[in-house]
């Protein structure tokens, strides 16, 4: 039973951060979208980073068990 229910709790967890993750992607394609608009090329090469790094977290929640 003790199993369940840490399994049920990683679930839980796992589908959480992806929540999160999900706004901080919209979030910060938003901040990309306006520094493309002002031509901001510092903005722009710090928003792909994360955009890169906000990626690689969901692609390893989502290839995980």
């Amino acid at each position: 039973m003790k199993q369940v229910i840490q399994v049920t709790r990683k679930r839980d967890l796992k589908t959480e951060r992806m929540a999160v993750l999900r706004m901080e992607l919209d979030y910060e394609l938003a901040v990309l979208f306006e520094a493309l608009e002002e031509q901001n090329t510092n903005i722009i090469t710090a928003s792909k980073e994360k955009l890169g790094m906000i990626r690689q977290e969901l692609l390893s929640l989502t290839d995980g068990p």
